[in-house]
């Protein structure tokens, strides 16, 4: 690393939304092109910089900026340069030239303290001096709130949206209570502040830090899906991680209980925001669960036509299903794979088509939605495209514009795939269904849950409140389709036979790890793809561990390595680690509700467009530009998305993805690698989830005892929810 002080000529691009730019700058008497993050338009300004020469294939030797400060301007020349550069709006050349030859080397230090007296300068009025003087300190006052946070490893992001959301009140909220950067500030934990607060000398004991660390462990629990936390576990917890004594914690856990902001009920403690859209939720399902008073006979006999012409005959449940579907404000389909929910859903839409009313469906993901269209003939969107997201700012949770004051244009509203819909989702969807709709909710309560918090399918069973139509016939060609028969006995808690002859459950023995990584490129890049006739890019291997050789992180690279590799004509970006080339296959990673994208039709024109990408989306890097640090992904449903540097952080390649992030997908072959697999991960709804992504083919490389073991393990330990119980409460009234 070298330093170096450079005056800022000129801008020569600036990432849009983003803190990166190139700059054109003097050192002494030699031009030198500057390229980093900075928190604000520096031209005119002196910088001492520190950082590293690089050479760019393209824009040849640049300084890459690690670390900056602005140096004041010293003597008349320096400040009569930085006042006509235009940093200080409303001075121009001509009057910062006035300014400086009135005042000389004390022209800052007056325009600081004493900013009326640019009034004595000729083309200034005494209001236009007061502007003057609140833009110099408002710029001073930044200049201190990047150095102070800066010292605590803030990205220049982070801190733009910290002073946006304080300005000068920032000063005082780090000295007296930092821990409401984590209260206010999305993306701010506690342990940051916490960290922040002890470099400051604030107590091990202060009300502000054990009121943080209280409120930290449960919105950690809603990251981990759960809604609610034992009263006990709570305190527990808090005690290990606060290292203060219990009464303490029991105290402020009172507080927490007067103020509403944790919820005690049946000694589960509630997170605030988790309890109140359990009860807003109950709410309005009691709204509209409503019951038809139609004729049964002739609604029955409106659902039986619905099957006429179609090449299966249903059985009774499936024809139950639709009459139940038409009679009931909210109704509930499930059933496993091979039990017909997909012609029975089809079934549904042709009944209520034939009834000229306006259908809308939807799904959590957009490789669900994708799905669901083509198996339905009938568009389907994710339920943030349904509901038009809209930017959530600095808060935590999506806003959407429809709601209840604008709510669905629809009769129907069909959502699949409702294990993997939480309960914010949730909210926000009921939200927007109009007074007298049908809502049809299908999926199936043995998939994993949802990766957001809740159990939101498995309450609505549970609950027994509403109408369900249970499919449970298996059918003859599902029958004989290894990978619906492997399934049930996962299902049932059955050990599956990994020694029949099925061709679409196959079970690889493989008892090393660098030969299940050679098999795995094998079956991707050719056996799969040629058997198939599809593409390698089809193909999805899905492993339940992160890390490891047979870990999501190492197989991605292995197989970007062999399936996409570098080539001299082929555009790449790193990001630290990581490098992401034109054609590769990624995921999103985390929710990010102002990310634009748009859908381009014939001749590239746009034919829509709107806001939000979403944890789980799937799509390929469809271009990239080095020097404006852009990616270009185009989604799984069409949307085209681009990516600056930091938004880059949450893309990850996705020839590999985990179990849980292949939720509402479903591929032609999958391969599993199932090895090595640590305890924690020894359940038997992450497997089933597993198989039952595959509609033609699962592969399974590695030992049958740890397939034993997954299907002997119970499922994953039970999320504390309260839905059910809101539900049970709403329903007595």
């Amino acid at each position: 690393m070298e330093t170096k002080q450079v005056y800022v000529e000129d801008v020569i691009f600036k990432a849009e939304d983003d803190c990166y730019y190139v700059l054109e700058t003097i050192e002494g008497s030699k031009i030198l092109t500057v390229v980093g993050q900075f928190h604000e338009n520096v031209t005119g300004q002196t910088l001492k910089i520190t950082g590293e020469m690089t050479m760019h294939k393209r824009y040849g030797m640049q300084f890459k900026v690690t670390a900056y400060e602005i140096v004041e301007p010293t003597d008349k020349e320096d400040i009569y340069r930085y006042l006509s550069s235009g940093a200080i709006k409303g001075i121009g050349t001509k009057l910062a030239q006035r300014i400086v030859d009135m005042f000389g080397d004390d022209t800052l230090k007056i325009m600081e303290e004493q900013p009326e007296r640019l009034a004595e300068v000729k083309g200034i009025s005494l209001r236009a001096a007061q502007e003057l003087g609140i833009q110099i300190e408002e710029k001073k006052e930044l200049r201190n709130a990047h150095l102070l946070l800066q010292e605590y490893g803030f990205s220049l992001k982070m801190i733009n949206r910290i002073w946006e959301h304080y300005q000068n009140s920032l000063f005082n909220v780090i000295k007296e209570n930092p821990y409401k950067l984590a209260e206010d500030i999305d993306g701010i934990g506690f342990r940051r502040a916490d960290a922040i607060a002890m470099a400051r000398g604030i107590e091990k004991r202060s009300e502000y830090r054990v009121r943080a660390g209280l409120l930290y462990l449960l919105t950690e629990n809603l990251a981990e899906g759960h809604t609610a936390l034992p009263a006990e576990r709570l305190v527990s917890l808090a005690m290990e991680i606060l290292q203060v004594d219990e009464e303490i914690i029991r105290t402020q856990v009172s507080n927490l209980v007067v103020a509403g902001s944790i919820i005690m009920q049946d000694d589960l403690a509630f997170h605030y925001r988790a309890y109140y859209a359990e009860k807003h939720v109950a709410q309005m399902l009691r709204k509209h669960n409503w019951t038809s008073e139609d004729d049964a006979a002739e609604v029955a006999s409106l659902a039986k036509k619905a099957w006429e012409g179609q090449e299966y005959t249903p059985d009774p449940l499936q024809l139950e299903a639709v009459t139940k579907s038409a009679g009931h404000g909210i109704f509930l389909l499930t059933g496993g794979p091979g039990t017909g929910k997909t012609t029975t859903l089809n079934a549904i839409i042709r009944f209520f088509l034939q009834q000229k009313k306006k259908l809308v469906l939807a799904a959590p993901t957009g490789r669900a939605a994708k799905r669901m269209s083509e198996a339905t003939g009938y568009q389907a969107k994710t339920i943030h495209r349904l509901l038009e997201v809209k930017s959530a700012g600095d808060g935590a949770r999506a806003q959407f514009e429809k709601n209840e004051d604008d709510p669905l244009d629809a009769d129907v509203i069909i959502v699949d795939e409702m294990s993997m819909v939480d309960i914010f989702l949730f909210e926000a969807l009921l939200c927007a269904v109009p007074i007298g709709a049908n809502l049809i909710l299908v999926g199936d309560p043995d998939q994993l849950p949802s990766v957001g918090p809740g159990q939101v399918l498995y309450d609505l069973l549970d609950s027994d409140a509403f109408c369900v139509g249970r499919l449970q016939t298996i059918f003859r060609q599902a029958e004989e389709s290894g990978i619906v028969t492997a399934a049930c006995h996962v299902r049932d808690g059955e050990m599956v036979d990994v020694h029949n002859t099925n061709h679409d459950f196959v079970f690889l023995s493989r008892d090393d790890a660098t030969i299940v990584r050679r098999d795995i490129l094998t079956l991707v890049l050719k056996q799969l793809p040629k058997h198939f006739q599809t593409t390698p890019s089809e193909i999805q291997v899905l492993t339940p561990v992160k890390k490891g050789l047979l870990g999501v992180g190492s197989l991605n690279e292995l197989l970007q390595e062999y399936s996409n590799p570098k080539d001299k004509g082929k555009p790449e970006y790193r990001i630290g680690d990581k490098v992401l080339r034109l054609d590769d296959k990624v995921m999103q990673m985390k929710n990010d509700y102002d990310m634009v994208w748009k859908i381009r039709g014939v001749h590239g024109i746009v034919v829509e467009q709107g806001q939000g990408v979403y944890n789980g989306d799937l799509g390929k890097v469809t271009r990239i530009n080095e020097q404006e640090r852009i990616i270009e992904v185009e989604f799984d449903d069409g949307r085209l998305a681009e990516y600056d540097h930091d938004s880059m952080e949450n893309l990850e390649l996705a020839y590999a993805m985990t179990i849980h992030k292949s939720q509402g997908s479903e591929y032609p072959a999958v391969v599993i690698p199932l090895l090595t697999v640590p305890n924690v991960m020894l359940y038997r709804n992450l497997f089933y989830t597993a198989i039952t992504r595959a509609a033609k083919c699962v592969v399974i490389l590695g030992e049958e005892k740890v397939i034993a073991a997954m299907i002997a393990g119970e499922d994953k330990e039970k999320r504390y929810t309260g839905l059910k119980e809101r539900i049970i409460e709403q329903m007595a009234i």
